[in-house]
């Protein structure tokens, strides 16, 4: 008798949580200090933990700021994961980042993470006055199953007419929850992503297959994507995911979306953690120049 996904998802949680907080050695910035506080956000779904990671250089005007969603397929919950890059981008953008402990699958599936992840950037927008931020120059940002959240944050803020970021960040994004994984192809023969775990990921996360389709879980699946803010899109070459970043790309572009996009070639799904180095950290610096560039207008 096979595992139900929801012990699936929880052996996922238990065998590859710790593995996920691993950062390769020369990916973290262990020259960059971390100034950091604690902040619990209240949201319709409940308390989200998060880190407000300073930047270094203190500053007579509130500094803007960046909400960050970690990657892991929506079942991991480990935002330390991070770190490195929150810590970099609140030194080299200038920006103050809220680093988001958003709930996961299967103890919480969508919409759970969805409306919290909503709040919390409508909050940070709303209350940058009491905590020593601008949230009228505001981005947002994630990678993986971050950046679908990204995604899907910044399509609920043009429908509600919410508040409207500067920039959003989409790094390696799973778009399409529809989609069999096994269809979903890589350039070489062992990537990161396996079917099985796209399967595990998407059972926990989205357990009724009618609602995979819902743009809130598939972004790349909206009828409109016009007036959405301006993106900055990466991909790996060998990543299972390249293939709808890349037309995710396109079809904001063709959109009228202003868009960088960059396809970081001969590297794998969550490269900007595990390396190789060079590509990582190239990575890492386009998001926080482009983040800096979009937020100091």
């Amino acid at each position: 008798m096979p595992l139900s996904p929801k012990i699936q998802a929880r052996g996922v949680q238990l065998l590859l949580g710790r593995m996920m907080a691993r950062v390769h050695k020369d990916l973290r910035f262990a020259d960059i200090p971390k100034r950091t506080e604690a902040l619990v956000v209240e949201t319709g779904a409940g308390p989200v933990p998060c880190t407000v990671y300073r930047p270094s250089a203190d500053t007579t005007t509130p500094a803007p700021v960046y909400v960050n969603f970690h990657g892991g397929g929506f079942v991991i919950g480990r935002p330390e994961q991070d770190d490195h890059i929150c810590r970099y981008i609140a030194a080299t953008a200038g920006c103050v980042v809220i680093n988001v402990d958003y709930a996961v699958a299967p103890q919480r599936p969508f919409p759970v993470p969805v409306t919290q992840a909503y709040d919390v950037t409508a909050w940070v927008a709303e209350n940058g006055a009491a905590h020593d931020w601008d949230g009228s120059r505001l981005a947002v940002g994630g990678h993986s199953a971050g950046a679908n959240l990204t995604a899907v944050v910044c399509h609920m803020a043009r429908d509600r007419g919410t508040f409207s970021p500067r920039l959003q960040i989409i790094d390696s994004a799973v778009l399409d929850q529809v989609a069999d994984p096994a269809t979903k192809q890589s350039l070489i023969a062992k990537p990161l992503l396996s079917p099985q775990i796209m399967r595990i990921f998407t059972a926990a996360y989205v357990p009724d297959p009618a609602d995979r389709a819902d743009p809130l879980a598939s972004p790349a699946l909206a009828d409109d994507l016009a007036g959405l803010p301006p993106a900055l899109v990466i991909t790996a070459e060998n990543d299972r995911l390249r293939d709808e970043g890349d037309a995710y790309a396109k079809a904001l572009e063709a959109a009228g979306v202003p868009v960088t996009h960059r396809v970081f070639e001969g590297v794998d799904h969550y490269f900007t953690h595990t390396g190789p180095v060079p590509e990582g950290k190239a990575a890492i610096d386009m998001m926080a120049t482009t983040l800096r560039t979009a937020l100091s207008v």
